[in-house]
């Protein structure tokens, strides 16, 4: 097997001349900083269900500018040919900053400013913008989910990066990963699982008293004061909903005073290339638009993304983010909503802890060891907490 990587990345990054595939009859792993220059059949037969692997987001990424050099988001995907076929794949960036990735470093990263030396660039695996658990080392079996780990340390060794990291991997990727010398983290985020609910009120009854009638009171509030909801699939969507969306979206930057990571053209690329994988919940007041949220999902899985809200309404964040993604799912015979990074109110609208993962290699030594004791420490804190979370379900006694 060959090996091939530019050596200077941040310069070369976008500027791949070379054809992606190497002639038939060779094995070589290599980089490739536009995904454009990757078959997507290919690829999306490696990446399977998960939308934020799919070739289609990862390309609308890089033609909409929202992952490039110019952000500190440099592609430099691995590609693993072998006899002149994709084989295996692994979406990669060159990082100078942590933003976007949900899996928090920036202790690590004052820690080296502090004793002088340079935390970025580092590199990452990842699903740019989006903490969601998905496969990340896109192959078929281990001995190529190896390969492309030693790859990525190779990688990391010769362009000088200080770290690898690989965030959210799913069950397939965390056992190869479990056999290398990268270090594990554990996190949780909070997820609703279908228990074969038929509809939504009996979901409600599963919830202890006091959820299930703070949920119904928020409930009947909105309907008072005008409010309804609409699902609307991407292959439906019209030019007005995405307008209602992006107001909705870049005002809850606006009110933090950011700007969104992600750009209006980014999610017309989406709409176009991926519809199947996109819902909108609109909520309306009085039948004008006043929040939204934007979700992706597959087969299986409700996936909560961004929201915002025109108008303060008690009760409407929970309802459009929380509540009416459950309701859809359990309508589509979807298992799980997941509704993103944190956030420990989710627990009181029935999404449970749910374990995540990230692997990390760091090239210094006596920092890996030192992160190494601090993640045993950390590890433990984060089992103490979840279980001591009251869950939301009610006992054999509610």
């Amino acid at each position: 097997m060959h090996f091939e990587a530019k050596p200077h990345l941040a310069k070369a990054a976008g500027a791949n001349q070379q054809r992606a595939a190497p002639p038939a009859g060779e094995t070589v792993v290599r980089v490739v900083t536009r995904i454009a220059d990757l078959d997507a059949g290919a690829w999306d037969a490696l990446a399977g269900e998960s939308p934020f692997v799919r070739h289609a987001f990862l390309h609308a990424l890089e033609t909409t500018g929202c992952v490039g050099a110019h952000i500190g988001w440099e592609p430099v995907h691995l590609a693993l040919f072998r006899d002149g076929r994709l084989a295996a794949a692994m979406p990669l960036y060159v990082k100078h900053h942590s933003w976007g990735e949900f899996v928090f470093d920036w202790a690590w990263a004052d820690a080296y400013r502090r004793h002088g030396m340079n935390y970025y660039p580092k590199l990452v695996c990842c699903a740019p913008f989006s903490p969601v658990p998905g496969p990340r080392l896109l192959a078929t079996n281990d001995a190529d989910r190896a390969t492309l780990i030693q790859a990525a340390l190779k990688l990391t060794h010769d362009t000088g990066c200080s770290s690898f990291h690989l965030l959210f991997p799913t069950a397939p990727d965390h056992a190869a990963l479990a056999s290398t010398d990268l270090l594990h983290r554990s996190g949780f985020q909070f997820h609703w699982h279908n228990a074969g609910y038929a509809r939504f009120d009996d979901f409600l009854a599963a919830l202890n008293h006091d959820k299930r009638k703070k949920i119904r009171q928020e409930r009947r509030k909105l309907a008072n004061l005008g409010v309804t909801f609409r699902w609307v699939e991407g292959r439906e969507s019209t030019d007005a909903d995405w307008i209602h969306f992006w107001r909705c979206y870049a005002d809850t930057y606006a009110r933090h005073r950011s700007d969104p990571h992600l750009n209006r053209a980014f999610f017309m690329a989406l709409r176009e290339t991926m519809p199947e994988n996109l819902l909108l919940v609109v909520a309306d007041r009085d039948g004008a638009p006043v929040a939204c949220s934007f979700c992706m999902k597959d087969s299986k899985r409700l996936y909560g993304r961004h929201w915002g809200t025109l108008e303060y309404l008690p009760g409407l964040h929970f309802e459009t983010c929380y509540q009416q993604g459950i309701e859809y799912a359990i309508g589509h015979g979807l298992q799980v909503f997941e509704g993103g990074a944190q956030g420990e109110h989710k627990l009181a609208r029935g999404l449970v802890p749910t374990a995540t993962h990230s692997w990390h290699w760091l090239e210094h030594a006596g920092f890996r060891e030192a992160v190494d004791r601090f993640l045993e420490r950390e590890t433990e804190a984060v089992s103490h907490y979840v279980n001591e979370l009251a869950g939301p379900f009610r006992s054999n006694r509610d």
